[in-house]
């Protein structure tokens, strides 16, 4: 069941959209945790003005230089940790941002997590515990809290069955997503048309659609 990296190394925009559906698999000493992916963002090319690419290879953004199906994990303000998958041909910078999962296993770990997440930080940990399970992986640092990934993954191959942390192809019976596109959110740095591209993919049939709106956007 594991998505087939080819899928992947193909077009970024083509991958964007298959993610969506497909299944992020952390499994650790608490279980499996899994979900399904219902947003993501593409990033393409050194010429692409939001991607983290746009200043040419450097240490931290070696890994979106290839191969694909690597994961590039990257902190933003200082505190959330965000996953992307590496995509297209190797030598052209590309990957997509996973911005929120819809979780179907280990849910309890999962909000154990954030509520964790919550507590080191200083915050309410009511409001956390409380979350419905559709809000638990929301947001791009969601996805890093709620499934224990952090930057010790970087440049895990994600098309590697053996990996701990995975991506695996929809199964039989799931719902077909309703894909709908957007800009991408937060790149108001980048000048056009970069910052209208519709590169940003929400499955909108999902309860988690729109609430990737909230959280960390800055690239």
């Amino acid at each position: 069941m594991i998505l087939a990296r080819h899928v992947l190394a193909g077009d970024s925009l083509a991958a964007a959209r298959v993610l969506i559906g497909a299944r992020l698999v952390h499994e650790g000493p608490d279980g499996r945790r899994s979900g399904r992916i219902v947003e993501t963002e593409a990033y393409i090319g050194t010429e692409d003005r939001a991607s983290h690419a746009r200043f040419g290879r450097t240490a931290r953004n070696a890994i979106m230089f290839g191969p694909a199906g690597r994961a590039y994990v990257y902190l933003v303000y200082g505190m959330y940790d965000c996953l992307n998958v590496v995509t297209g041909e190797e030598g052209r910078a590309a990957a997509v941002l996973i911005r929120a999962v819809e979780p179907i296993e280990g849910i309890d770990a999962m909000r154990d997590a954030r509520v964790a997440w919550a507590a080191r930080r200083g915050r309410a940990t009511a409001s956390a515990s409380g979350l419905r399970d559709s809000r638990l992986a929301s947001g791009p640092g969601l996805v890093s809290v709620a499934f224990g990934i952090d930057r010790s993954h970087n440049g895990v191959d994600l098309c590697d069955v053996e990996s701990s942390l995975r991506l695996e192809a929809a199964e039989a019976g799931d719902r077909l997503p309703d894909i709908a596109t957007s800009a991408r959110i937060g790149v108001a740095y980048a000048a056009e048309p970069w910052r209208s591209m519709p590169w940003r993919f929400v499955d909108a049939s999902s309860p988690v659609s729109g609430a990737g709106d909230r959280g960390p956007r800055r690239r």
